[in-house]
């Protein structure tokens, strides 16, 4: 209730227009957050039967066995995801992202699952991931695993991650702030242009 230090973020079905069109990527998500930050997380992909924990201080594992993001160092050698907002109106800021990260990276992925993006770039899958917006509920758990994976979350624009602040970027570490830096330079393109 209101005024309790914790609370939950639960997405029963992160990925629903996936699960809808029987494109097998999606998943449920689960997070504990103690004052509106998450400190422990579980996604459950069921079409893998594979299980991503991450609980603060704990690190993260993938069916029980210890997770580490990548070591990919340059942005060219990397591969990287993000999601599209639902409203059609507002993929501007979206669709410019997409073609500046896939100018400067070796692939780019969109399948639609925040959660499992994010547990993949915990698991060194990929290398690097960004979205705005995205829900507390579809990043919540994922945020945790990512960090107890050694990697780095944060927003788009600031280094400290908030997530209620509907956006993420997440990455291996080592890519984090190339790959700031180009959400930077893109986004003051899109205002002087």
């Amino acid at each position: 209730g209101e005024g309790h230090p914790f609370g939950w973020l639960i997405d029963p079905l992160d990925g629903t227009t996936n699960y809808a069109h029987r494109y097998p990527h999606f998943a449920v998500s689960i997070a504990l957050e103690h004052h509106r930050r998450p400190v422990m997380g579980v996604v459950y992909d069921p079409m893998r039967d594979e299980l991503f924990v991450g609980m603060e201080g704990g690190g993260a594992t993938l069916n029980g066995r210890s997770i580490h993001v990548s070591d990919t160092a340059d942005l060219i050698g990397s591969l990287v995801a993000s999601g599209f907002p639902y409203d059609l109106t507002t993929r501007t800021e979206s669709n410019a992202l997409w073609q500046a990260f896939n100018g400067r990276v070796q692939g780019t992925r969109r399948d639609g699952a925040a959660a499992l993006n994010l547990c993949w770039v915990a698991a060194g899958r990929l290398d690097g991931y960004w979205e705005r917006p995205v829900q507390p509920w579809d990043m919540g758990a994922g945020v945790v695993i990512v960090r107890e994976a050694g990697g780095a979350i944060s927003s788009l624009e600031h280094d400290e991650h908030d997530v209620y602040g509907n956006e993420a970027v997440a990455s291996n570490g080592l890519l984090h702030g190339a790959m700031r830096a180009l959400i930077a330079e893109t986004l003051a393109g899109m205002q002087s242009g």
